[in-house]
């Protein structure tokens, strides 16, 4: 079960790094799709991966007024993708709109529904910059909790944030309501630019349903060998 929580992106630039970096890691089975990525190669790259029966997180991090991400979540949802971002910040509407517009794209395609899930706060945000750069008010542990909280009143699947709040919005939420977590390092890995981070195994143990590891794991010297070591390590949780 752990090996199929872990989601490594695609963070590359060309449909042709892509697929090496695949082959490369073949036991992998849940892969993320980003903007740089999709703005390159469009769905071709998502046909690639449903054609090795692999999932996908379209991870476009949708963000705009509800007529516009209504449409674009219907139009993803045609993919036939697993689960798709968009941001709690487009405010309730929005997030209504684009859940129901989901469920129409993939009865029009004949897929199951595509998981919506909504980014509470970047992982690359500290509280500091939430506060003195964003100006938000609230801790952010209660402001990523209340954009969790409005996700699943408009409908939506889940919520992306980081391994430091999962339990609280775990608590709050329900065992049914997915968590993404971003921002997770084995202890061995450098943080890189990840402000609020926490260790594979203690994500899961906070209540984690999947976890999006990049660098360790793509940016190693021996990728393959990165991947075991990260399975190996939640093996036991």
């Amino acid at each position: 079960m752990a090996s199929s929580q872990i989601i490594v992106p695609l963070d590359v630039s060309t449909e042709i790094d892509a697929i090496a970096l695949i082959d490369l890691l073949p036991e992998v089975t849940f892969w993320k799709v980003g903007l740089e990525l999709f703005v390159s190669t469009g769905a071709n790259i998502l046909k690639t991966l449903k054609s090795r029966q692999k999932r996908i997180f379209l991870d476009l991090k949708l963000h705009d007024i509800p007529n516009t991400v209504a449409g674009a979540s219907r139009a993803a949802a045609r993919y036939g993708v697993d689960l798709l971002t968009i941001h709690s910040t487009c405010g309730k509407e929005a997030l209504t709109l684009a859940h129901a517009a989901i469920q129409q794209g993939a009865s029009e395609a004949g897929v199951p529904p595509t998981k919506l899930i909504a980014i509470t706060v970047l992982t690359s945000l500290s509280a500091r910059q939430l506060a003195f750069e964003l100006k938000i008010p609230l801790e952010l542990p209660d402001y990523a909790l209340q954009m969790a909280l409005m996700a699943q009143e408009a409908g939506l699947d889940g919520a992306v944030c980081s391994p430091q709040e999962v339990g609280q919005l775990k608590d709050s939420c329900g065992k049914d309501f997915l968590l993404v977590c971003p921002g997770v390092r084995p202890s061995w890995a450098d943080a890189g630019d990840q402000k609020r981070s926490m260790t594979p195994k203690q994500a899961i143990a906070s209540g984690a349903n999947y976890l999006v590891i990049g660098r360790p794991i793509t940016a190693a010297k021996d990728p393959e060998t990165a991947w075991q070591r990260i399975c190996d390590e939640l093996g036991d949780v």
